[in-house]
């Protein structure tokens, strides 16, 4: 176990997890919205801007903390890091939100909706696991789980190109409708690899402190 001579600064940890508890917020904004009628995303996509909104200022509050900290509780490199891959999961999610409503998309594939919940999981996971980071125990099934929703994800995404090119969806065989429909599903999958390297990020820091 690595000795540590000088203090550190434990507020960073409140910050981190005041951070990742945005992430189920803003994922079941996202469910809201995919769910419901056209009519009713804008404002919800307006929610969802608040919350990516909300995210910045608690990213920002945290890389301001590091910069204003002299012994940070673990290398400040990583935090950067971590910071920043919580920061890119909930701007994935926003830019989804955007999408369906400015390219005024009506019913969604089930595909999409089944890739959302992959989504509100590994949330959920991220915001519980994250208090645990202050004593570096009992996050291996975090990552582990984490890891095993990525892949039911990667399913659910190659499974839901196969019905958009089969013209099985909602876009039926319109090109139009059918990049639409794809552009969003590749920006869910890349929201859900977001939170694998989130997860691998958490493993690395446990992996460096043991």
């Amino acid at each position: 176990m690595r000795l540590r001579l000088k203090p550190r600064d434990t507020s960073l940890f409140d910050l981190l997890s005041q951070q990742a508890k945005l992430l189920p917020v803003g994922s079941g904004v996202l469910a809201q919205l995919v769910g419901s009628a056209p009519e009713a995303r804008v404002a919800l996509a307006e929610t969802m801007r608040e919350t990516e909104h909300q995210a910045d200022e608690a990213t920002h509050a945290i890389l301001r903390r590091i910069n204003e900290t002299f012994v940070t509780p673990f290398d400040r490199d990583d935090i950067y890091e971590l910071a920043g891959r919580l920061d890119d999961c909930m701007d994935d999610m926003e830019e989804v939100a955007d999408l369906v409503v400015l390219y005024r998309m009506g019913e969604l594939p089930r595909g999409v909706i089944e890739q959302v919940g992959v989504l509100q999981r590994c949330a959920e996971l991220t915001a519980e696991a994250m208090p645990r980071l202050s004593t570096m125990k009992n996050l291996r099934e975090f990552w582990v789980e984490i890891n095993s929703l990525e892949n039911e994800g990667d399913r659910t995404h190659r499974q839901l190109l196969s019905d958009i090119f089969d013209g099985l969806t909602p876009a039926g065989t319109d090109p139009i409708e059918i990049m639409k429909i794809k552009e969003i599903a590749d920006l869910l999958e890349s929201a859900v690899d977001g939170f694998e390297r989130v997860a691998n990020a958490i493993e690395t820091i446990v992996l460096k402190e043991a």
